[in-house]
């Protein structure tokens, strides 16, 4: 009891100190406190970004070795998952640098899933949805794999602000030569607009689908969860399913549903996995271990890249974290991986 009233009387003098003798607000105070708020927020994202590139300055080189199975868990992105082997070896089939950022995470993730599932090779059909600019597409392919990539029509992404964006799929999008040559790309992979609330039922037969952190873009946590159970259904039997999403790391508190992103926490997913379980699916043991690394502990803070004016994004260079904030509430990545009961 007296230790509540010693806190409100904290603030209340906090209150006063920002009143003038005449008590009124001091205008002059309360500016000088949202002034050192670009400085500071710009203080934390360049001593977390510095750390983040000197860390992977500092891995060892040439660790792509070959593949080999990993047993992943339904899991969160961590900087010990980014500084591992299997992570090195994607990175390097994908011809892209390991950085520690959580899509690169993302990306190794499914990968790496979909090859201990033995289904990265030749005559595989693999699914994939709202797959953007994302480079699978076009591995998989060199790979034999027939794929279908999918996003949203043309028309409702452009609304959505993904075209302008750069993050929606289109041939010349999808198609990268430096993983694949054009006319295996177009024998492999053809393209198909897919609302992800309404799965076409055509779409049936698959060996694997996945897509990445596309489901909290649905507008609901509640058709985020739907699409995953729904996404099964163009499996085969026996067939594997692999999501990645956005997570937030509080499960005591509230978080972002009925909105353009949503932030699912640990409850919804294994509720999910509960009622997939139940129905014969097997989902792979849940880690939502956040990690101990130190950037493990560094959360980003808005503004991000996109929303920078083009002098600070070009003093900050491109954001590396594993941890942000949307709507004030710390968010990572997520990964599921689904079995889809055999016949």
């Amino acid at each position: 009891m007296f230790g509540r009233v010693r806190k409100r009387d904290r603030r209340i003098e906090r209150l006063l100190a920002l009143l003038s003798p005449g008590s009124r607000p001091n205008l002059n105070a309360l500016r000088d406190i949202a002034n050192a708020i670009e400085p500071l927020t710009l203080n934390i994202k360049q001593m977390g970004y510095r750390l983040a590139r000197d860390l992977a300055a500092a891995l060892p080189p040439d660790r792509g070795g070959e593949p080999s199975p990993v047993a992943l868990k339904s899991s969160l992105s961590t900087q010990e998952a980014i500084a591992s082997a299997w992570v090195a070896y994607w990175c390097g089939q994908l011809h892209i640098p390991v950085i520690y950022h959580r899509k690169i995470w993302e990306l190794c993730y499914v990968l790496q899933s979909i090859y201990n599932a033995d289904l990265i090779r030749q005559g595989s059909r693999g699914l994939g949805f709202g797959c953007g600019t994302e480079p699978i597409p076009s591995y998989l392919a060199a790979h034999g794999v027939f794929v279908t990539a999918t996003d949203l029509a043309p028309a409702r992404a452009a609304s959505r602000g993904w075209i302008k964006g750069g993050q929606h799929t289109s041939a010349n999008e999808a198609f990268l030569d430096h993983l694949v040559g054009r006319e295996q790309f177009d024998q492999q992979v053809s393209l198909r607009s897919v609302d992800m609330n309404a799965i076409p039922t055509d779409l049936t037969g698959f060996d694997f689908c996945w897509s990445i952190c596309a489901l909290e873009h649905l507008g609901s946590i509640r058709n985020g969860l739907a699409f995953v159970e729904n996404s099964l259904r163009t499996l085969r039997p026996g067939g594997m399913a692999v999501h990645t999403t956005e997570f937030n790391i509080r499960d005591d508190g509230p978080t972002v549903d009925n909105w353009d992103t949503v932030a699912f926490q640990r409850k919804h997913l294994e509720a999910l996995a509960d009622r997939l379980e139940e129905q014969g699916h097997r989902v792979a043991p849940f880690d939502f271990s956040l990690g101990e690394g130190p950037l493990d502990k560094f959360i980003d803070l808005p503004p991000y890249n996109y929303d920078l004016p083009a002098c600070l994004d070009e003093w900050l260079g491109p954001p590396v974290h594993l941890k942000l904030t949307i709507n004030g509430l710390v968010t990572t990545c997520a990964g599921l991986i689904i079995h889809k009961a055999p016949a």
